[in-house]
């Protein structure tokens, strides 16, 4: 710990010493509230004019910066909102999300999955690393910073004592050698002591980056490395420690959670995943006069006109995963037991290396009157490596070679104000990619009503995909198996309406799964014989009267097959607050207590010999939601400074408890939690 937190400073002071919205096609719309297209609150002193040039001009005071992240395999960026906002940011450390959409075990940093089933993410490579989706951040997902100055952000975020506390540590740096090459590092050290028994996260992410943003070469690169270590407890022995206390603690109306007894007290997972992401580009193009005013004496400037360019992307992954523990269960625990049958203890392990080249050839969108759209090629190739447990318990493991050879084209339209248009696919032609394939594409308008904007995009998505290979081949002690599986078909439909002075934001979308994966009741892998359906529809409007305001989200879904995917109907978030400043119109503050609600159904359960989530097994069917999550907080933003303070689960003995968001793993009591965050422009 010690040796961490010296690290920590170390590196945040030598960043000092030494010098959840997109944006659309380069360029952001905010209203006089400050909120962009999509209701996100955000700077607009941070808010570049456009991205397609080298020479970007952030409008507004100094400093001046801009973030973006990279889209996809082909190296294209999208602008983001600068982190300088303070809506939202008492829950940016809630493992269950900003708007409570994730079961989770409870303890900050525990494995998660989304009740929203349209906000799921695809899988990781190793099935071991989604569940962390609250800490592992892929390379699409990762800030690039271009500034005029270095930029610091210090984050810290506390709750609890040292006995079951939580804390969290965030430091991000990015410095600018020139106005086209910038380099940077983020850490980010999450502990959570638990204030159930053996329920301990203990994680540690350092990322180096860089970028260089040229008018003929441009380059992104991102060094990530992560150790997590998950103490697992199995959950709760009893619901009515929580549900009926007065049955399990001699009439008293609550049970310490400390003293709950627990299934696992000496069972850990750990994962060490780290990876290299390079993506980059080179354009060829000329250089044309920029038109100027009739009355402009001044010599002619030129700008360069990019026509095409030459992609390369590069990603390579290393991940290991172990399992280990000392627990004596039930033998229906695990249910099954294939290897070492004389040791009761378990060290399940299994590696993964995957290399994976893309190269592609873009003809670049508006050179000339004729280019209304971009058009790219691409092809990539990729090689995988596992190591599995020998199933029949010999000590040289099981070794796997999986290669994949795609290629496919994108086509795209990014300029312009009222239409933009973008589809990309992509075809298996050799190895495991035979017989795969992915399209996908979005279409979006944006005209005017009255004095405002509407914008409506519409989604969709084809793809026959190859389950993950740890869902076709695993060994361990207690699950093995070494499946056959068909191709998972999908079809995705999705729309959205948006009307930004209104605050609305209205989707749907429909689902249709052949073959559809999942874990059991047995937590192994199955598929479902025919077609099941997901249906989705989501309101977000917000009311402002004054300075009162309330922010709503409403989501309402259906599974046609509950049993193979279970949903919730009704997932809902409501976030009531008074917004003001004060000390001269300096200090912004919101004061406020927001709700977390969602309506019962048989929700996965989580097997820690997997790490993943599963079905209920039929013997123990338990219903959870139906239960209110209510937080109350203070959040202060004071020019670059951010600070809240927030009593969460404040509702805690209020009514019937049941706070489970996993069965047999009941969140944490009432506790108080702050948070801290400054950003440094020098």
């Amino acid at each position: 710990m010690r040796r961490i937190l010296l690290l920590y400073i170390l590196l945040s002071v030598i960043g000092l010493t030494t010098v959840h919205a997109q944006f659309d096609n380069g360029r952001q719309r905010v209203d006089e509230n400050g909120y962009d297209q999509y209701g996100n609150q955000v700077d607009p002193a941070m808010i570049p004019d456009r991205l397609d040039s080298a020479n970007v001009e952030v409008q507004g005071l100094p400093p001046t910066l801009y973030m973006w992240r990279i889209k996809n395999q082909l190296g294209d960026r999208t602008i983001i909102p600068a982190d300088t906002a303070y809506h939202h940011f008492q829950n940016t450390n809630l493992t269950d999300g900003l708007t409570g959409h994730y079961n989770y075990l409870g303890n900050m940093g525990s494995p998660r999955m989304s009740r929203i089933f349209f906000d799921r993410r695809d899988p990781e490579p190793t099935i071991f690393m989604e569940p962390f989706s609250s800490f592992f951040i892929r390379p699409t997902e990762f800030n690039f910073t271009n500034s005029n100055v270095p930029f610091t952000n210090l984050t810290y975020h506390k709750a609890g004592n040292k006995v079951n506390g939580e804390e969290r540590f965030k430091s991000y740096f990015s410095v600018n050698v020139n106005k086209k090459l910038a380099f940077g590092f983020n850490i980010d050290y999450l502990y959570g002591r638990g204030y159930y028994n053996n329920q301990n996260t203990s994680y540690f992410n350092a990322a180096f980056f860089g970028s260089y943003i040229g008018d003929k070469y441009q380059m992104q690169a991102i060094y990530s490395n992560n150790y997590l270590k998950t103490n697992e407890n199995g959950g709760i022995t009893d619901d009515r420690y929580i549900t009926a206390p007065e049955e399990m603690a001699e009439g008293q109306r609550e049970y310490e959670s400390t003293n709950i007894p627990t299934k696992l007290n000496a069972t850990t997972n750990r994962n060490h995943d780290f990876y290299v992401f390079l993506t980059q580009r080179y354009n060829l193009g000329f250089k044309r006069d920029i038109v100027q005013a009739e009355n402009d004496t001044t010599p002619a400037k030129q700008e360069f006109v990019p026509v095409t360019s030459f992609i390369h992307t590069i990603q390579v992954e290393r991940a290991r995963h172990g399992f280990n523990s000392n627990d004596q269960v039930d033998k229906d625990y695990y249910q099954n037991t294939y290897l070492d049958l004389e040791n009761p203890a378990v060290r399940d392990s299994t590696t993964y290396i995957g290399i994976k080249n893309t190269i592609g050839i873009a003809l670049l969108e508006g050179f000339n009157k004729y280019a209304k759209a971009g058009l790219t090629a691409f092809a990539s190739y990729k090689a995988s490596k596992y190591t599995l447990m020998n199933m029949n318990g010999s000590p040289s493991p099981d070794k796997y070679n999986e290669n994949e050879i795609f290629v496919g084209g994108e086509l795209s339209k990014r300029e312009g104000n009222f239409l933009h248009y973008h589809a990309i696919g992509e075809v298996g032609l050799a190895g495991k990619a035979i017989g795969q394939f992915n399209v996908k594409g979005d279409i979006d308008f944006n005209f005017p009503l009255w004095k405002d904007t509407v914008s409506f995009i519409a989604r969709g998505e084809v793809s026959n995909k190859l389950a993950p290979f740890y869902m076709r081949h695993y060994h361990s002690k207690h699950f093995l198996w070494d499946n056959d599986m068909d191709k998972e078909f999908r079809t995705r439909i999705e729309g959205e309406l948006s009307i930004a002075r209104w605050r609305t934001r209205l989707k749907a979308g429909v689902e249709n799964i052949k073959n559809y994966t999942y874990f059991n009741q047995q937590a192994t892998p199955e598929q479902k014989s025919g077609s099941l359906q997901v249906l989705s529809a989501s309101l977000t409007q917000d009311f402002k009267v004054g300075i009162f305001h309330l922010d709503n989200e409403v989501t309402w879904q259906k599974s046609s097959d509950q049993t193979v995917l279970p949903l919730p109907d009704l997932s809902l978030y409501h976030n009531f607050y008074m917004q003001f400043k004060l000390a001269k119109k300096v200090l912004s503050v919101q004061l406020g207590a927001d709700v977390r609600y969602f309506s019962k159904y048989n929700a996965p359960a989580y097997m820690p010999a997997i790490q993943n989530f599963h079905l209920q097994p039929t013997d123990d069917q338990v219903e959870i939601g139906g239960y209110p999550i209510v937080n109350v907080y203070a959040n202060l933003h004071l020019k670059r400074t951010r600070f809240y303070v927030m009593m969460y689960h404040v509702n805690q003995g209020m009514g019937r408890p049941n706070y489970f968001l996993s069965p047999h793993y009941p969140i944490n009591p009432s506790v108080l939690k702050f948070g801290l965050s400054w950003n440094f422009y020098d």
